[in-house]
Order: C-alpha cells, then structure tokens, then sequence
C-alpha cells in the first residue's frame, strides 16, 4: 500500500527512467549484445517497474502516470522475452564471427607457445620414425588401427575401393562421432590448463608428434600427394582448431600463475573468462565443419574423387581461415 503517493513516484521515477533509457539504447543499436550483469540489471528494473505499475492501479487520479508505466512495463516485456531468442543468436554470432578471432590475436604468448609446441611435437614425431620405424608402435594409440599397415598397402586398398564407406547414414553417424570426439579432445585440453598449462602442453605436443610420425612414414613411402589429399581437406581447418584449444588451455594456464600480477587470482580469471568462452566456442564450430569434410570428402580417394579437388578444397580451406582469424573482428569495440 502506498501511504504517500508523491514522495512514492519522486523516489521510483529514477528506476523508471533508467529503464527506458536502457530500452531506448537497445532500440537505437539492435545489434549491440548484452553482458551477463547488464540482462540482470535490465530483469531488475522491469520486475520493480511491473510492481509499481501494479500498486499505482489503485490511483484513478494517476491516470496519465499508469498509461507511462504501462508503455514502458511493455516495451520491457518484449525485448526481454520476445526478443530473446534474437538476442541469444546474436550473441553467439559475435562472439564467433568477432570476439573469437579477437582472441586469437589478443592472445599472443599463448598462442605462439601452442604453435611451438604444435611444430616441435611433428618434428619429434618425423624424426621418431625415420630413426625408428618401429617406433611407429608405440607412438599411434590403438584407434588407428587402419594405420598398423604400410603405406603403400593403405594407398593400395583406397584406390581400389576395399575401404567401402558405406551409406548416407553410416557416413552421417561416421561425421557426428568425429565432431563430438574431437570437441572432447579440444574441451580437454583447454580444461588442462587447470594444471597450470602443463597438461595442455603435454596434449598438445602428443597430438602433434603423432601428425610428424604419420607424415614422415607416408612421405617417406613416396605417397606425400596421397597424405595431402587425405589430411588436408579436413586437417586444413581441425588442426589450427586444435592449436586453438591449446592456446586457450595455456591463456587458463596463464592466469592461475598470474606472472607477478598484483591482482588476485579470481580477478585474473575474470579478465580472461570471455576470451576463453569465445576460444572454445569457436573451435568447436569449426570442428562441425571438419567433421563434415573429413567424413565426406576426405575418406573419399581416387578414383572416386581425384587428389587435386580434394587438395584444393583444403587450401582453399586454410586460406579462408586464416584471413577470418588475422582480419575478423577487428573493427570491434573494446570492452
């Protein structure tokens, strides 16, 4: 009940205006994308505008008033609901198109210390077989079974069609398993960084050490055209995806260490939560599209789809991705 009805508006109007000066900023810019803190604080002023508008109802005098509350109780209630899905989308549109290769450059230690780890583990992993083809043993994990042959075997099979790759479905179930798969590979090794980065690194150097072994047993055999042409179309977009996510593990990494810092730990996580969202949330889009590709493009092989396309295809494919994640997003405001 409201025993005073002036001293109640004069002490509400501030709230209200704020409300609609929110609103009418959203109106303007129907691009511009929310943070978490403000969609509370946007919650708050409606959920008390409503209230008011509820307890003002029983002022017949106060006519012009409820009809300002109504409009605005309104406007409020369409861009928080009706506009949600809109505003979801939006959201993660920016943060892919935008923050995420934003990120990528901002994070410039980590991601050099990734691609290093990336290059030395392939040389590791090359020298490791050239010295040693036996080694080949010990480096591939027991799900590369198709690769325990040699490589002229392997080329042999493919090209005369053995490696039948069944249907439509067992394609699409083949493509759904790589995405989810190497998602989880990519989310784990970002969450390596809990171990102040060395998991991360660890990942990352065996992953790559397990491309050089692979590389360098093919190159070797003479069959360098038929790697390309099976590695490249999807491996052009799934490995920067996997630097990525380690980079995004060594920026966690990072920020528990703090480097000398003089802020505290939870503030050095804060500053460094969005660039991480925006990391992860990126590779895996781009996992989707390589699934896509490595299920049905690149375990196709001659003469069913010549080499050239398929090469091309993967140039084209790390060209593209290289000009999204060097020039993307930059005309974007700092937060």
């Amino acid at each position: 009940m409201i025993l005073d009805l002036e001293n109640f508006i004069d002490r509400e109007r501030p709230h209200w205006d704020a409300l609609d000066t929110q609103l009418k900023r959203l109106q303007d810019d129907s691009a511009k994308v929310l943070s978490f803190e403000e969609i509370q604080h946007l919650q708050y002023l409606y959920e008390r505008a409503s209230s008011d508008l509820t307890r003002m109802r029983t002022f017949s005098s106060e006519e012009h008033t409820i009809r300002y509350l109504e409009d605005l109780v309104g406007r409020a209630y369409s861009e928080i609901n009706e506009n949600r899905s809109a505003g979801l989308f939006k959201g993660i549109w920016t943060l892919i198109t935008e923050e995420f290769p934003q990120a990528f450059r901002d994070c410039r230690i980590a991601r050099r210390l990734s691609l290093t780890l990336f290059v030395v583990g392939i040389l590791f992993g090359a020298l490791s077989i050239l010295l040693d083809p036996m080694a080949k043993r010990v480096i591939l994990p027991e799900q590369f079974s198709h690769l325990a042959i040699t490589p002229e075997e392997r080329v042999a099979r493919e090209e005369k069609g053995e490696g039948n790759k069944g249907d439509i479905a067992e394609l699409a179930t083949f493509s759904t398993y790589l995405m989810t798969h190497n998602t989880r590979v990519s989310i784990y090794t970002m969450s390596l960084g809990v171990t102040w980065g060395v998991g991360t690194g660890i990942m990352a150097f065996y992953n790559s050490v397990i491309l050089g072994a692979i590389g360098a047993e093919y190159i070797s055999a003479g069959k360098a055209v038929f790697l390309l042409a099976w590695l490249l179309p999807h491996g052009s977009v799934e490995l920067p995806s996997l630097i990525i996510a380690s980079q995004a593990g060594l920026v966690l990494g990072g920020a528990l260490i703090g480097w000398g810092q003089p802020v505290t730990l939870r503030q050095r996580l804060r500053a460094v939560r969005r660039q991480l969202l925006a990391l992860i949330v990126g590779v895996g889009f781009l996992l989707i599209y390589a699934g896509l590709v490595e299920a049905f493009i690149s375990q196709f092989h001659e003469p069913v789809l010549p080499y050239w396309i398929k090469i091309t295809l993967g140039v084209v494919n790390l060209t593209l991705l290289t000009l999204f994640l060097t020039r993307a997003g930059q005309k974007k405001v700092s937060k």
